[in-house]
């Protein structure tokens, strides 16, 4: 459960930074910059999850 909270508060503030930096809200761009946001995420998570199981 741990994990999932993680990944969704690292999804979250991802998108609302590309949300914050970009200029118009298109629709492609909400999509573009979500998917972007959890592949971001993902390895965030799991870089930080290297790191700390040593």
């Amino acid at each position: 459960m741990a994990l999932i909270t993680e990944l969704l508060v690292w999804w979250l503030a991802l998108s609302a930074l590309w949300l914050m930096v970009i200029s118009t809200v298109d629709l492609l761009e909400v999509l573009v910059g979500s998917v972007c946001a959890l592949a971001a995420a993902v390895v965030a998570v799991a870089t930080r999850r290297a790191v700390t199981d040593r």
